[in-house]
C-alpha cells in the first residue's frame, strides 16, 4: 500500500509523534494551518469514519481530549477545532482516516466557513424520515 500515513505508523518515515496508544498515534502535522496542529491516526488502514470499527474510533475521540488538554496547557490557544474530512471533496488529501486537533488564536488569519441552507417545511420532514429509515429508528 502506498499511504503515506500507514509509513508513518509503521516507521517508514519519520514524524513528530506527541502520543501513541493501542490502536492510534497523534503527529504533529507536518504541514500545519497553525503550529502545534495534530493528527490522529487509527494504526491500521480505514479510509473513512464509517469503516472506523467503534473500539477505534473511542481510543481516538479519547486521544482527541487528551490532545486537546495538552495543546491548552503547552500552547495556550484561545480555542481549538476537532475536525474530520470524509472523501475528497470535503477536503480529505489523505485516504487514511484521521482527525485533526487544530489550535486556534485570536486573530490567526484563519477562516472556516459555510453557507447555511434552509429546509422547506415538507422537504424538512422527508429528510428527517430518510435519515430515520436509513439508520433503522
Amino acid at each position: 500500500m502506498d499511504c503515506v500515513f500507514c509509513k508513518i505508523v509503521a516507521g517508514e518515515i519519520p514524524s513528530q509523534q506527541v502520543y501513541r496508544g493501542e490502536r492510534c498515534i497523534a503527529i504533529l502535522d507536518l504541514f500545519p494551518l497553525n503550529k502545534g496542529h495534530v493528527l490522529i491516526l487509527p494504526r491500521d488502514h480505514y479510509e473513512r469514519l464509517a469503516e472506523i470499527p467503534p473500539e477505534v474510533w473511542q481510543e481516538m475521540a479519547q486521544m482527541a481530549q487528551k490532545v486537546a488538554r495538552g495543546l491548552m496547557e503547552a500552547f495556550a490557544p484561545d480555542g481549538y477545532h476537532l475536525l474530520m474530512n470524509n472523501g475528497e471533496v470535503a477536503g480529505q488529501e489523505i485516504a487514511h482516516a484521521h482527525l485533526h486537533v487544530i489550535p486556534r488564536f485570536e486573530d490567526d488569519g484563519v477562516k472556516f466557513g459555510w453557507r447555511h441552507l434552509e429546509y422547506g417545511e415538507e422537504e424538512f420532514k422527508e429528510y428527517g424520515d430518510r435519515l430515520r429509515r436509513a439508520l433503522g429508528c
